[in-house]
């Protein structure tokens, strides 16, 4: 039994939407992740997707991008992307996916689940304050993001560590803390694994221990859609 996670499949599956013309990372990338992840990730796993996980923009276009996770090895907990807009109420998600036989694909949103004794706890997050073009409605959004993390953080007992999973980096590359780095220290998140960041804006990612955390980047074409191990 084992953990991974891998974030951004952008899987173009019930839309004609091919992420290919991103570069050549993306090349044949579906095929690439089928291939990675069926070589290592077995029906006892479980694999966090932190966001971006279909171009559909309604949950009826996201069938066949379902269908496909659902053929893969293992248990998937998902997350809300940017770019998920087929994400709709969570009554509406897990009717969805019970209606077609998705027993293997979950949602995380104000809830949290358990890998052994490990906490999987999570939300989207937004852009950072750090960043120059953060305005007032995007400190709404991130101030509706930090409850929706505290609800899944409370959520969580009888763990003996919890792993955080934004969609959005959490830390900026300054390394400037904010209301997500701080509420995850006060509940003692031991790691946090993040998305969002393709091609150039790797070079924005912080991939080290800070503060007590451990951050990695997951994001699909950073890790050339070969899920990571979170934990054995």
């Amino acid at each position: 039994m084992a953990l991974y996670t891998i974030a951004d499949l952008h899987l173009p599956l019930g839309i004609d939407k091919p992420m290919d013309i991103f570069g050549k990372s993306w090349s044949g990338y579906v095929e690439r992740l089928e291939f990675n992840w069926q070589r290592k990730i077995k029906d006892c796993d479980t694999v966090v997707l932190p966001g971006d996980i279909s171009w559909a923009t309604y949950l009826e276009q996201s069938e066949r991008d379902f269908e496909f996770l659902h053929r893969l090895n293992g248990r998937k907990i998902i997350l809300k992307g940017n770019h998920d807009y087929w994400w709709t109420t969570m009554n509406k998600l897990t009717s969805f996916a019970a209606e077609r036989g998705f027993s293997d694909i979950l949602f995380l949103q104000n809830n949290s689940f358990m890998y052994g004794k490990t906490a999987i706890c999570g939300t989207r997050g937004w852009i950072n304050p750090a960043s120059d073009s953060f305005g007032e409605a995007d400190g709404k959004i991130f101030a509706r993001e930090l409850q929706r993390l505290e609800l899944s953080l409370k959520s969580a007992s009888e763990c003996d560590e919890i792993y955080v999973f934004t969609h959005y980096p959490p830390l900026p590359v300054t390394r400037e803390e904010n209301g997500f780095t701080e509420m995850m220290k006060t509940y003692g998140v031991s790691k946090c694994f993040y998305g969002h960041l393709h091609a150039a804006s790797h070079r924005n990612a912080v991939n080290d221990t800070v503060n007590g955390i451990e951050y990695r980047l997951v994001s699909g074409d950073f890790l050339q859609f070969d899920p990571l191990l979170a934990k054995e």
